[in-house]
């Protein structure tokens, strides 16, 4: 692997590990409490969704009259990501995003929704992302993990979007809350088989083989160029930083049990 990768993964390493270990994990004891983990974590993958688009508007071409944009292989790189991430399947073999699957998930779990599916529509209706926040009473901690999110895909700079897309939303999920979800499935049986599925089909090809593809995505973009490659650095560390600061917000609603706003 390239050694500037290396020492990414390097510098990041300890953030990471505050993320495998944060308490949150220890806080989720039913599926009511996993109900607000999922109203909260939503958020994050809907803008993981917008993320990966822009990453692909901006790296290909995306409108007509088609012209060749940037590099092929850059552009092989995001298009095979957006495939997998925009029409996978689900348990029955269906086409869907993985946002799609995950809202699937939180009906069967009998999570709400409805902040979720207004937020959507409001942007369906075409409000700005900040507009549609504030209308629907996004909680905080997860409006601030969006913002930081388009705060970074309004800079243009893709190699910006790609270090937060590869290094920032990796799901470091531990085996402990794998454990967590299998004891709930077993007291609220047929609620949480499609999370379940979710939560699998996520690592598998986020963690995996969409995984190595964008740290060549990041590679193809930052080249030798010094200066990049530390920008590249310094985005990572504060997207995981904006990580633990979502999970520290789920953390103090499971346990204030009122939304912070």
């Amino acid at each position: 692997m390239n050694e500037r990768i290396n020492r990414i993964n390097n510098l990041l390493a300890p953030l990471k590990q505050q993320i495998v270990n944060h308490k949150l994990y220890n806080s989720i004891k039913t599926i009511e409490d996993l109900h607000v983990f999922m109203e909260f974590h939503v958020f994050a993958v809907w803008d993981f969704m917008s993320l990966l688009k822009s990453l692909q508007n901006n790296l290909t071409c995306t409108s007509t009259p088609w012209v060749p944009i940037g590099d092929a292989e850059t552009r092989f790189l995001i298009n095979e990501i957006v495939v997998g991430e925009e029409s996978d399947v689900d348990m029955d073999g269906n086409r869907k995003s993985h946002f799609e699957l995950y809202m699937d998930a939180m009906n069967q779990a009998g999570a709400n929704t409805e902040t979720i599916s207004k937020f959507i529509d409001s942007i369906r209706e075409n409000k700005s992302v900040k507009q549609s926040i504030q209308l629907c009473n996004v909680p905080h901690a997860a409006e601030e993990f969006v913002n930081f999110t388009f705060n970074t895909i309004a800079s243009f700079k893709n190699h910006l979007l790609a270090s937060v897309f590869t290094f920032g939303r990796e799901d470091l999920i531990p085996d402990m809350f794998y454990s967590i979800v299998a004891d709930i499935d077993k007291i609220s049986p047929n609620k949480i088989s499609i999370f379940k599925y979710y939560l699998e089909r996520h690592i598998e090809v986020d963690g995996g083989h969409h995984g190595l593809l964008a740290l060549r995505m990041v590679d193809n973009l930052c080249g030798e160029d010094n200066i990049l490659w530390q920008e590249v650095e310094s985005i990572a560390i504060q997207s995981l930083q904006k990580r633990i600061q979502l999970w520290d917000g789920i953390y103090e609603q499971l346990n204030n049990k009122t939304v912070a706003r």
